[in-house]
């Protein structure tokens, strides 16, 4: 298993191989074909045809993909473990669209910030379906949650125990019509562990290791149970575990549960996610039928047989879903290398910039690149030379108005988009059986004056 090269490694990384069309293809969203001219589609829908509708850069999603990746771990998980649950970490995709569409096939959502939580209530999920996370919990992100009447808060730090129980304290007046202190509601909580397990990923998406910031080591987690088993304000329902993400390996999972199982008996386990996802070639992420046979194998040996699991998958649920569209606006061949200029870049993925995360990339309408391929760095329009979307990819004769699309752009492009060189944000649009919907439009440039005051 290889650990993430850091952000400056894909302004050299070079081909190993020469992939075939069909192994590109692969690295789409399953059901990804050529039509009679040889273009991509997407979700039954022609990458020409949706570029001259929506514009590019565009983040495409094939709906049927996703439902089809929410069923594979909705049903995965209840043949090993009936009556537990699979929760969207939403940070991947916090997009109104993509809840809605999560809550019909059955999952719940955990949120980590007051935006999220308002996107996915007014999307519709049910509020008894969402974990509340984060390390810095605010009182209005807090109060908003128990409002909601949200499921689960995970409680990650001693200051989250004292606002809970001073909000869940606080009279009818001050939290509005749905007084959470109501009737002597309990909040039901987690307690997150920090379980000292550091998996083979990259240093900013590790969460597991002793300094993480996140959660509590055992000694004091062990206190943190004592606390709220006296609590008359928080019900304390189990414990959370969660080590980082872009995981290729099962054993660190086996060792987090192992982790949480010494701090005793507990109707529910939330064991995290963190699964990786396949963006290039040589990676070899465990199947989701493999990873949930090893939590569940760790769970049944170690976790008491009544216990509901539940598991929060992000980037492996919607990252293959993805793939976003760019116009090349020119090709420079210089100092042995030619250049592919996009017209989006980190403004739309930052990933490759923030993590040194490694995309592949096509010739939409020429998809391939074979042993007869130019290899390529495709970068991006921003004024940044770390600005570079993949490189070392072979490409089949790139031109100027040439559509490039790029696989597994399902998760984190969409909440890591920003607006630097005031770029305007692109639309995200839904494909599925040969017809498209934009769900998110693209920016204009009113939206990027909106805020400000004369």
């Amino acid at each position: 298993m290889a650990v993430r090269p850091p952000a400056a490694a894909p302004a050299t990384t070079t081909a190993a191989s020469h992939p075939s069309a069909d192994a590109l293809l692969g690295l789409f969203p399953p059901g990804t074909s050529p039509a009679p001219d040889g273009a991509l589609r997407i979700g039954g829908c022609h990458v020409g045809e949706l570029a001259a509708r929506y514009g590019t850069p565009a983040l495409l999603v094939d709906e049927g993909a996703l439902r089809a990746r929410a069923r594979r771990y909705a049903d995965a998980l209840a043949v090993r473990r009936p009556g537990s649950t699979v929760a969207f970490a939403s940070k991947a995709f916090p997009c109104t669209a993509v809840y809605r569409l999560l809550a019909e096939e059955g999952l719940g959502v955990d949120v980590a910030s007051g935006g999220e939580l308002a996107l996915a209530l007014a999307a519709g999920t049910d509020p008894a379906r969402v974990i509340v996370h984060g390390n810095a919990k605010t009182d209005e992100f807090l109060r908003a949650a128990v409002e909601a009447r949200v499921g689960l808060v995970v409680i990650d730090n001693f200051d989250d125990i004292d606002r809970l129980e001073r909000l869940l304290a606080e009279p009818a007046a001050a939290t509005g019509s749905a007084a959470p202190d109501a009737g002597g509601y309990r909040q039901p909580v987690l307690v997150r562990v920090t379980p000292d397990v550091r998996p083979d990923t990259h240093a900013a998406v590790s969460t597991g290791q002793r300094d993480s910031k996140f959660g509590l080591l055992v000694p004091q987690a062990r206190e943190a149970i004592a606390r709220l088993r006296a609590s008359d304000r928080l019900r304390l329902d189990g414990l959370h575990v969660h080590i980082g993400s872009q995981i290729l390996d099962t054993e660190p999972f086996v060792r987090a549960v192992a982790a949480v199982a010494e701090l005793g008996t507990f109707p529910v386990y939330d064991l995290g996610g963190g699964l990786g996802a396949r963006y290039t070639y040589d990676d070899r992420p465990p199947s989701v039928e493999a990873y949930l046979d090893a939590l569940t194998a760790a769970a049944d040996a170690l976790l008491p047989a009544g216990a509901r699991i539940v598991i929060e998958p992000g980037r492996s649920l919607v990252a293959g879903a993805g793939v976003s569209l760019y116009r090349v606006v020119t090709v420079k061949r210089a100092h042995g290398e030619t250049f592919v200029a996009v017209d989006g870049g980190m403004g739309d993925n930052l990933e490759v910039s923030l993590y040194g995360q490694r995309f592949e990339a096509a010739v939409a309408t020429r998809p391939g690149g074979g042993a007869d391929g130019e290899l390529c760095r495709v970068v991006g329009r921003h004024c940044e030379s770390g600005d570079v979307l993949s490189a070392g990819v072979l490409l089949d004769d790139p031109r100027p108005g040439d559509l490039i699309a790029v696989p597994v752009t399902g998760a984190y492009t969409y909440s890591l988009a920003n607006n630097y060189n005031a770029a305007r944000r692109p639309p995200v649009v839904f494909c599925r059986d040969g017809r498209s919907r934009p769900v998110v439009r693209r920016e204009t440039y009113a939206d990027l004056m909106r805020r400000d005051l004369p």
